[in-house]
């Protein structure tokens, strides 16, 4: 058979725990050496910043459609397994058109593969380490989250009137816009606006939408209803006793 024309594949996400793979332009930078070195020769560039661990990637499915498309097996080029895939349904669909003999060559700077039992074995493990690594890090994520809401931590951004502490990794009341909020609850429970009026009331203090217009009334009726004002925090469908101070009494 004679050498397939190449697709090049790179991607990378904003998450956390992709933040130190390499870079885009560094991936092209190594795979264009890379190909010149094998005598690769790529007809197409398909280039993403997304994260691999759900399918659903548009650039990749344009790529694998292609490649389903094309009339003669085509080869991918990535710098590595995990920027194809980091999830067992698009892992199975690159193994899937190994064996179909649509993709007659898989060529990674980092990683040896071949088509042959052995090498689809070999990547195989490699799309599952990827899939364990991700689903590992989530894991770890969920269990900072719970152990957080055991100690009585707010577990994400701060919400409105409190500020996000680096020191405590908790949060705490904002020296003004606790106030205004304590006041808003003050006097609305006096009967003294409407949802839509108290936004206007708010406006005037300083809390205002970011178009700097009142809040809509659906924003102020959460307000009113948020358990964080007394020291609760509410995560999914479990209510944790807050360790911070209360805005409200």
């Amino acid at each position: 058979m004679n050498n397939p024309k190449y697709f090049l594949y790179a991607r990378k996400s904003t998450e956390d725990e992709e933040r130190q793979v390499m870079s885009i332009e560094a991936q092209l930078a190594e795979l264009a050496e890379f190909a010149k070195r094998e005598n690769i020769e790529i007809v197409e560039k398909f280039v993403e910043s997304k994260s691999a661990k759900k399918p659903g990637r548009e650039v990749f499915n344009k790529m694998m459609s292609k490649v389903q498309e094309s009339k003669t097996p085509v080869g991918l080029l990535a710098w590595h397994p995990d920027r194809l895939a980091r999830n067992s349904v698009d892992g199975g669909l690159i193994i899937y058109s190994i064996d179909t003999v649509k993709i007659a060559s898989l060529r990674f700077p980092t990683f040896w593969f071949e088509p042959t039992p052995q090498g689809l074995f070999m990547l195989q493990v490699a799309f599952g380490q990827s899939k364990y690594y991700s689903d590992n890090l989530s894991e770890n994520v969920r269990r900072g989250i719970r152990q957080k809401l055991r100690r009585g931590e707010w577990p994400s951004k701060a919400p409105l009137g409190y500020v996000n502490n680096a020191k405590t990794r908790n949060i705490e009341p904002h020296l003004v816009k606790a106030k205004i909020i304590e006041r808003a609850f003050e006097e609305f429970s006096q009967d003294k606006y409407t949802l839509e009026s108290l936004g206007r009331r708010l406006a005037e203090f300083g809390l205002e939408s970011k178009n700097r217009t009142p809040l809509a009334k659906a924003t102020v009726q959460r307000m009113l209803t948020n358990i964080s004002y007394i020291g609760l925090i509410k995560h999914g469908n479990e209510i944790y006793e807050g360790n911070y101070q209360p805005i409200l009494s």
